[in-house]
């Protein structure tokens, strides 16, 4: 027992010897603890919420307040921009979805001649969980503005008269059409009674708009473009396969680097007619086609077994080849943050985790809050996944699969460099 006991304590006093190894096993647990607190529990922020863009075609002062009973909501981050400018967006996936307001949605009552004004919802095909909560939102925001309309006396009878002209100038008129002019008539004389600063007309609107108001009419749309669809949900998931693949690459090629040093083969093989520059460059080179075999295993089983397309091969090329150069180059850096094969690890697969996290492997952008969607941006795995998407189905031109490589290559390279330059100060 006395044995075991020291053999049990030789090993604890290792383990509180490797600084890199007890920051791992207690410190970042409880930075994980903080992190994710500061997610769910309210601390890190106000929530990014569903970013949807307003296309304003009407430009009155009702569709107006309807974009400004779309922006309070909490769960909706809403900007305005021309439709063009909004398809892109959502499109390339910068937007869940984009919100067209046609003209003569101001003058589209509950009832009257003609039909009411239908609101075009297109969304992000990746993002269909969003449908039914974005169509809630709006249909929300709608009952909302025409609330404010029946608590507004002089604008709801400025409408009401409006509807009642257009069904006087309508020679085709019905017996139906004849009863909501009645209709009309009477809630123009009840608003011309009431006064505007009482509680009691605010509580009469309300009911009358949830007596009488039906639900609005969305038609939900995708993007015109079919290079813009994903013809199967393999065509999202296969992109995120393969970032995780070039991470397991990455973190077991790094920790082969520090055992070579720890074990003494780096040190034999410097010892041969060998230049640093020849074995650091024969790791890169391994680790470089593990994870293009890798990455064209995946590739390859998708297409045949699931029919993802390969239809862009030169712009997929560029993409998975950016991706795998980036990662090469972290596994470089990875592999001199620490000294031993346990702190190597486990900044390794640390940092990793968390670029999975952060750039939306782990945890939906949708979820996160505002100022983690600001630092998803540093994430390789983000842009990873936009560059290799962009080339399978989101129809990116070259102009547009240039950023993501650039961001790609430039990680890439300053990683290589940095952990070359930290390897041979410590050979040194």
């Amino acid at each position: 027992m006395n044995k075991v006991l020291t053999l049990g304590l030789k090993d604890l006093r290792l383990l509180w010897r490797d600084k890199g190894a007890v920051f791992w096993v207690l410190g970042f647990p409880l930075l994980m603890a903080i992190f994710f607190g500061a997610i769910f529990a309210g601390g890190g922020g106000s929530r990014g919420g569903i970013k949807l863009i307003v296309v304003d075609q009407d430009q009155s002062a009702d569709s107006r307040l309807f974009v400004s009973v779309l922006s309070s909501s909490d769960a909706l981050n809403v900007f305005t921009m021309p439709l063009d400018s909004a398809q892109g967006q959502v499109r390339r996936g910068k937007a869940s979805a984009y919100l067209v307001i046609p003209p003569g949605y101001g003058n589209s009552f509950a009832f009257g001649p003609g039909e009411q004004a239908s609101l075009e919802l297109g969304i992000d095909p990746t993002r269909k969980a969003e449908i039914g909560l974005l169509q809630g939102l709006i249909v929300q925001g709608s009952f909302k503005r025409l609330q404010a309309q029946f608590a507004n006396p002089p604008a709801m009878r400025d409408q009401l008269g409006r509807q009642i002209d257009a069904i006087d100038a309508d020679t085709t008129g019905t017996e139906k059409t004849g009863t909501i002019r009645r209709l009309l008539t009477h809630l123009d004389r009840f608003y011309s009674e009431i006064e505007t600063d009482t509680a009691t007309d605010s509580q009469s609107a309300t009911e009358t708009d949830e007596a009488f108001m039906p639900t609005p009419k969305i038609e939900v749309v995708a993007m015109t473009d079919d290079r813009a669809l994903p013809k199967s949900s393999y065509e999202i998931t296969f992109p995120s396969s393969i970032m995780w693949a070039l991470i397991g690459c990455a973190a077991a090629f790094a920790v082969s680097i520090v055992q070579e040093r720890v074990r003494g083969t780096f040190l034999r093989l410097r010892i041969a007619p060998l230049t640093r520059a020849h074995i650091l460059a024969g790791k890169g080179l391994a680790c470089f086609f593990s994870c293009l075999a890798v990455c064209l295993f995946l590739m390859v089983f998708a297409h045949l077994v699931f029919g993802v397309r390969i239809d862009h091969p030169i712009k997929l090329s560029v993409a998975i080849l950016s991706a795998i150069f980036c990662f090469v180059g972290l596994m470089m850096l990875i592999s001199v943050s620490g000294r031993t094969e346990q702190a190597v690890g486990g900044i390794g697969w640390a940092v990793l985790l968390v670029f999975s996290m952060t750039g939306g492997g782990m945890i939906p952008l949708l979820f996160m809050p505002s100022w983690m969607q600001t630092v998803s941006h540093l994430s390789p795995v983000k842009w990873g996944i936009v560059a290799i998407e962009g080339a399978i189905w989101r129809g990116f031109s070259y102009s547009e699969m240039a950023l993501p490589i650039f961001i790609l290559l430039s990680i890439g390279i300053s990683a290589f460099t940095i952990g070359v330059m930290v390897l041979a100060r410590r050979d040194s």
